[in-house]
């Protein structure tokens, strides 16, 4: 009989993005494992993006626990006039920069709405899973975040059941966010912050991380054990037959871009080399699939690339992975701003890694994801400042792409498969 897992979660069906994709992966695998998860989810959540490829992978007769959560996110729209328009994630401005308004609104949002805008959904998802879980008993309980609220739901069950083992699971840091500075802490709200960090650290049976970096940064918080399963790619989702490449030396980026990630060496050197070579000209197209903000743009046209520019809104998932199959190369960019950021690894890199298409990646080269490349020999990490391996980088590419021989050998990716990250997590529910 197969053992249950509630997995509260605010990203699912038919929500887009990155967040969405990790645990209905785990969703869709538990069952082989012999779990069956339960996913409890708001009923009319606020998504920056609509995906509904996902529902493929999970089974139609799934228990799916729905109830209504309010977001204060009328009030910012009103605040800001901008009535129509869907939330963006990760601190993005498309359109125009940052007015007294948002200013207001991130300000609020950091020193009042903590640990995020969503904690009114707390007291009453723990009044509701509380008489759920009376009447339905589950072996397990996970919480994903962000949003951190997740995880209050998680403590506030824990108080509750303490005979059921609790694992928090983190998909991105809390305190170490790249956009934390941004929200104008108060000493008083970053001291608030990092208590409740702290608090569902030490709490929660188990945590889980996606890196060894975040593991190394979180462990100095005390968890009674922390474990790391990173993000990963579905094997499922990757086409049987491959996508024709593209006729043009394009460098891709999918997904979201934000200011900083802006790798403005890069359209330096690309800029230059289009200067020096004709041909190279003639062939290079730059393609930024998802949402991105209005600085990576304006730095684009700074240097004379909007004319190799090609720009799409959103893909659902399958069509962006049918893009990454097809592009000579695939731009991977993680934060080139202060800060210790060597813990990052976007769910972003596996899919790459899955695709087989040489990566060109921006960030700490002594980080995690740059061992990650390493290992399999799927990319090259660059820093954001060295423009000289920059420019023979993209050189050795181009050569490559001219006599049709660029690919790249990507070894050991299997250990990434969802399947496997998904046997994984078994093994440590077992083990509670």
């Amino acid at each position: 009989m197969a053992k249950k897992v509630l997995i509260i979660t605010y990203y699912w069906i038919p929500s887009g993005g990155s967040g969405v994709q990790r645990w209905v992966k785990f969703a869709k695998y538990l069952p082989s494992f012999g779990w069956e998860p339960i996913i409890y989810t708001p009923q009319n959540p606020e998504f920056p993006s609509i995906d509904n490829s996902f529902e493929k992978d999970i089974a139609s007769d799934i228990k799916v626990l729905k109830t209504p959560i309010w977001e204060p996110y009328n009030v910012y729209r009103k605040l800001t006039n901008k009535k129509n328009e869907t939330i963006n994630a990760g601190f993005i401005s498309e359109g125009k920069k940052t007015g007294w308004k948002d200013k207001l609104s991130i300000w609020i949002r950091g020193n009042f709405l903590i640990p995020d805008p969503r904690r009114f959904w707390i007291k009453p998802s723990v009044r509701y899973l509380t008489e759920y879980l009376q009447k339905n008993p589950v072996d397990m309980i996970i919480t994903t975040g962000p949003p951190h609220s997740m995880h209050f739901i998680g403590l506030g069950l824990k108080k509750r059941f303490p005979e059921i083992p609790w694992i928090a699971d983190f998909r991105d840091p809390w305190t170490n966010i790249y956009f934390y500075k941004e929200l104008k802490l108060s000493k008083l709200a970053d001291q608030i912050h990092h208590k409740l960090e702290k608090k569902i650290i030490q709490s929660a049976d188990i945590v889980v991380v996606v890196s060894n970096g975040m593991k190394e940064e979180l462990s100095r918080l005390q968890p009674k054990q922390i474990e790391v399963i990173t993000n990963g790619f579905d094997e499922d989702d990757i086409p049987t037959s491959k996508s024709n490449l593209d006729v043009k030396f394009s460098i891709s980026h999918i997904g979201l871009f934000t200011e900083y990630q802006n790798p403005k060496n890069l359209w330096k050197i690309l800029s230059e080399i289009c200067n020096e070579n004709p041909d190279f000209k003639s062939n290079l197209q730059i393609k930024l699939i998802g949402k991105v903000d209005f600085s990576v743009i304006e730095s684009i046209q700074q240097y004379n690339l909007d004319s190799f520019l090609i720009q799409t809104p959103y893909l659902p998932h399958n069509k962006a992975i049918e893009n990454q199959q097809s592009s000579q190369i695939l731009l991977l960019l993680l934060m080139n701003k202060t800060g210790n950021y060597k813990s990052i690894l976007t769910g972003k890199l596996f899919e790459y890694l899955a695709a087989k298409r040489p990566i060109l990646a921006f960030g700490p080269t002594d980080g995690d994801a740059a061992a990650i490349l390493t290992e399999t020999g799927g990319g090259t990490m660059i820093d954001f400042s060295d423009e000289k391996t920059i420019k023979q980088t993209i050189l050795d590419y181009y050569t490559s792409y001219k006599t049709k021989s660029l690919v790249v050998k990507s070894e050991s990716v299997e250990r990434y498969s969802r399947h496997s990250l998904s046997g994984q997590l078994s093994r440590i529910l077992n083990n509670l």
